[in-house]
């Protein structure tokens, strides 16, 4: 088991779901841990939540707006002294529909939050990793990054770019000591989730979720924990060769 002992991870959309998981599992290790998310009642809630004895806090920010993300890095630099990890996770699914019916505001926040927010968290996080020796970076994108789904356009959209992002961008540092991978879950049982039963089945949402499950190989959703272990495997030494790479965590999904 990775040892993260006196490490520092900054986590995105840290305060629910997989990035809650994460920050567990990175706390469990012995990281120090910084949430990022929108909310500060949640963000308050989630720290209170994580069990350790590691340093758990949070920063308040929008992953849009330069100035909070250069926030965030400044916040962790101040408290911890290093940025050794990046969960670049945070991601809105924004609504269910056929393009011709989407919005378009919907589709500029899904856009701006999905691949801008990632795009400004590795602008401002790599340089503090260099600053300390290199560092490893997982974005979260989704097998609907790798494969088409129907009435959800802006969402797939958004996780087939990250994907080039991180394609791009992991070539630019390899050498300087910093990996970058993408992780690629199928559904899993959060939030997002919910919304999007609702979104393709409204009033109907367990036979929704039935009939995602039955697509399935594995015939069923995944968890938080079993993505988060995939991230913290993907930060740890016993992934030193691994970058530029996307994992899938999917339940046999990306087989289909």
């Amino acid at each position: 088991m990775a040892n993260f002992k006196d490490k520092t991870v900054i986590i995105t959309g840290g305060a629910r779901g997989i990035g809650l998981a994460t920050g567990q599992l990175f706390a469990k290790k012995g990281a120090n841990v910084l949430l990022v998310d929108l909310d500060e009642s949640v963000l308050k809630e989630a720290v209170n939540s994580i069990s350790s004895d590691s340093d758990v806090s949070y920063y308040v920010a929008d992953v849009t707006k330069v100035e909070q993300v250069q926030g965030y890095v400044k916040a962790t630099i101040e408290r911890y002294g290093a940025v050794d990890y990046f969960i670049n996770n945070a991601g809105i699914e924004g609504v269910v529909a056929p393009i011709v019916d989407s919005p378009i505001d919907m589709f500029d926040q899904v856009i701006n939050v999905n691949i801008k927010g990632v795009w400004l968290g590795l602008k401002y996080v790599i340089p503090a990793m260099l600053e300390n020796g290199g560092g490893s970076i997982v974005i979260t994108s989704s097998v609907a990054g790798i494969k088409g789904t129907p009435n959800i356009s802006p969402y797939v959209t958004s996780k087939h770019a990250v994907i080039g992002m991180m394609r791009s961008v992991s070539q630019e540092y390899a050498t300087q000591g910093i990996r970058i991978n993408t992780v690629n879950p199928a559904p899993i049982e959060t939030r997002m989730m919910r919304s999007l039963e609702t979104g393709f089945a409204p009033g109907q949402e367990a036979a929704a979720k039935e009939q995602l499950n039955k697509m399935m190989p594995m015939a069923r959703y995944g968890e938080p924990e079993e993505v988060a272990s995939l991230m913290a495997f993907l930060c740890s030494d016993d992934a030193s060769y691994c970058t530029g790479g996307v994992y899938s965590v999917d339940g046999g999904a990306s087989a289909l």
